[in-house]
């Protein structure tokens, strides 16, 4: 259904068994969403908290789950179409290193677009190395991905993707949109607690 989408579950969920995902909420501020997974083997319970850009809406339940990823944040009705569609991926590691995972994606974009030109994305996470890539398809569709490696004791990777058309007159500020997303990203373990009734509703 979406383009970047089915990249990534093609390379990053291949041969890996997604982590059962709870629902993800809104937080009481109104200003972070949350998606986290539970206590899976040996893989700990996460948690992604950030937030997403003014009147954007967050999905993990409805049409995240339909496509198989953790959370997605859009503008506007849900289409199906990737465009301007931020889409958060949670995994257990399997590879040795982040570097190994971006480095998967990338000979698997261009096995797919062999004369795409890829270039770094830069950004600086503030609290977990991240690499960021941008593909620049012959089909003048740009697809950006961020992986970001929480440390070894999470037992999770996570990455951000999203895709813009390269003639998209807006394109720098939904650029700029999504680094900040990316950038606000805070992983954090998950334990379950009862909550109280007045959160339980979030759920």
């Amino acid at each position: 259904m979406i383009r970047r989408v089915a990249t990534l579950l093609l390379l990053l969920l291949a041969a890996m068994s997604t982590q059962a995902t709870e629902p993800a909420s809104a937080l009481p501020d109104g200003k972070t969403v949350m998606a986290y997974g539970k206590p899976d083997g040996a893989v700990p319970g996460w948690s992604i908290v950030s937030v997403p850009p003014a009147g954007w809406t967050a999905d993990c339940c409805q049409y995240a789950r339909a496509i198989g990823v953790n959370l997605v944040l859009y503008k506007g009705d849900w289409s199906g179409d990737p465009d301007r569609v931020m889409v958060l991926n949670v995994w257990p590691s399997k590879l040795p290193t982040l570097a190994a995972e971006w480095k998967a994606d990338q000979a698997h974009y261009l096995k797919r677009d062999p004369l795409a030109k890829v270039a770094a994305f830069a950004l600086k996470h503030p609290s977990m190395p991240c690499h960021g890539l941008l593909y620049r398809g012959t089909d003048h569709i740009d697809d950006v991905v961020v992986f970001c490696d929480p440390g070894k004791a999470a037992g999770v990777r996570l990455s951000w993707s999203m895709t813009v058309a390269a003639e998209d007159r807006q394109r720098e500020q939904v650029m700029a949109m999504f680094r900040d997303v990316v950038g606000k990203s805070v992983y954090k373990p998950y334990r379950q607690t009862p909550e109280p009734a007045s959160r339980a509703a979030l759920h």
